[in-house]
């Protein structure tokens, strides 16, 4: 099969190399200490690489093993996030979880946390556990409670009752990476109580934000922009020009709301800290984001973000349907799509697999039941489909199918026997009493590594699963939790329409 090379739209090197020397100038410029507050996904950055094609995820993790003779980094979790167990929506897992994920990659990469900071902290039982768990591990722990005065009272702010009243966290080198598993971590305000802290004890510190996106030097309509509200549509992030920055530079630069709505108080909570004027005259000035630089062919990125407004319009309708987001944020994401003019039908894979389900119908005329249909988009452009059956998951066969392709396996070869295949469907509904016997794409690649051992066929198409990282995948339905689990292991990009592939509320 003729390979295809994508398009490249950023360069990490050059990025690298700005992003670095503008971080120790701010460094130099603080009295040789900066508290960074690290702005978005510290690791795995996925949004940033499917709108940047080019960019690489662990980009940020290369920029601290660079500085690591240099940084602390310093981990923020909201104790409200851990109590109701607000998931990371690329992985799939709680806050709690991506932190702890965090720290073992960071150390995968020889880098270590100086402490872990609970934020507005006040006994809540997870969060006490999860306090626990980590000083039992070895793992520094410090609590910060809800600063009191907090925004309006500036002067209760700053003082001992306020950000005084929090653990102070010891460090040692003059940069100190100020992250999180996600937003609302409450990186802010262990900064803002670092520095005065410090200042009580006669150190000198500064004050930066590490940022990706909105990025401040391209318009405010780019379609990277734009990407960025799509993605925090669901806490009402939009985007804006800096009107401090207008006014104290006469140039144009995009932030986004909740930066500039907190810049006057920050401005006199720091001057407060330090007893001088701020030496930031913008928020958009008070970041450290030289992602713009880094961009080499906006062409490319600007589909690129088209495609992913595209994706953050299916995640929130499916979300809606299942319960967990509400309507005004679907309604957000299609206005921006109205504003750049894109349709779902943009996304290839989008009517590809409804054609693939109505197939199936059609195939079935009369036949009772739900017909669920699924497409992937290969490296080379072209597409294939799959859909369900009383054996096996849409996704299961699109894989098949796919794996297949890549293969020059021909169709009519089976790369999973029938009777295996239904020897594991009466398994589950015999001995685990199942209600759905048909396999799932987890159970699937289970079957088929099984199968490998004694088919060369099979052990073929397996090697090209790996083919398929990066593809573009679309179901007609919302995946089972085995199909999610499976797809996301792929590493495929995963959008479904906004319905249910049975009327059961609950399979086990």
């Amino acid at each position: 099969m003729k390979k295809t090379i994508k398009s490249i739209g950023f360069d990490n090197e050059k990025y690298l190399t700005e992003q670095t020397q503008a971080i120790l100038e701010r460094v130099a410029k603080s009295d040789n200490k900066l508290y960074l507050e690290f702005g978005g996904k510290i690791i795995f950055d996925y949004h940033a690489a499917r709108v940047l094609p080019g960019f690489d995820p662990n980009i940020k993790i290369r920029l601290l093993q660079k500085l690591k003779d240099k940084a602390d980094i310093v981990l923020c979790i909201y104790a409200g996030d851990i109590e109701r167990k607000k998931l990371r929506a690329d992985f799939g897992i709680t806050y709690d979880i991506a932190a702890l994920k965090l720290i073992d990659e960071l150390r995968e990469w020889g880098l270590d946390v100086v402490g872990v900071v609970i934020t507005r902290f006040a006994n809540q039982p997870a969060a006490v556990i999860f306090k626990n768990k980590l000083e039992r591990r070895n793992v520094k722990v410090y609590t910060h409670s809800f600063t009191k005065g907090y925004p309006t009272e500036i002067d209760l702010i700053v003082s001992d009752e306020g950000y005084g009243a929090n653990d102070y966290i010891k460090t040692k080198k003059p940069l100190v990476v100020v992250t999180g598993p996600g937003p609302g971590s409450g990186k802010l305000a262990t900064c803002l109580s670092q520095l005065y802290h410090d200042y009580r004890r006669g150190i000198k510190p500064g004050y930066a934000k590490f940022e990706t996106f909105p990025i401040w030097n391209i318009p405010l309509k780019h379609p990277v922009n734009v990407a960025y509200e799509a993605a925090t549509a669901d806490i009402r992030d939009f985007n804006m020009v800096d009107p401090f920055h207008e006014k104290a530079y006469g140039s144009v630069a995009i932030n986004y709301n909740r930066d500039v709505e907190a810049f006057p108080l920050l401005k006199r909570i720091l001057e407060k800290i330090t007893g001088a004027d701020c030496v930031y005259k913008s928020p958009t000035n008070m970041g450290v984001n030289k992602a713009g630089f880094g961009i080499i062919d906006d062409k490319v990125v600007q589909e690129a973000a088209k495609q992913e407004i595209i994706r953050r319009y299916f995640k929130y309708a499916c979300e809606y349907m299942l319960g967990s987001a509400d309507q005004e944020t679907v309604k957000r994401v299609e206005e921006l799509m109205g504003e750049l003019r894109i349709r779902i039908e943009d996304r290839k894979v989008v009517s590809a697999a409804r054609k693939a389900s109505l197939s199936a119908k059609k195939k079935k005329k009369g036949h009772e039941g739900f017909f669920c249909g699924a497409a992937i988009e290969l490296a080379d452009g072209s597409i294939v489909t799959g859909k369900n059956f009383s054996l096996m998951h849409a996704s299961s066969s699109l894989i098949l199918n796919a794996i297949k392709k890549l293969a020059r396996i021909p169709d009519k070869i089976h790369l999973l026997s029938p009777n295996v295949i239904e020897l594991i469907g009466n398994l589950k509904k015999d001995s685990l009493r199942a209600k759905a016997v048909s396999l799932d794409l987890g159970e699937t690649l289970i079957a088929l590594a099984m199968s490998s051992a004694t088919n060369p066929s099979v052990q073929l198409a397996m090697e090209k699963l790996k083919e398929l990282r990066g593809c573009e995948v679309h179901l007609t339905h919302i995946p089972t939790p085995g199909d999610e689990a499976g797809l996301r292991r792929l590493g495929v990009n995963i959008t479904s329409d906004p319905n249910f592939s049975t009327k059961s509320l609950f399979l086990g």
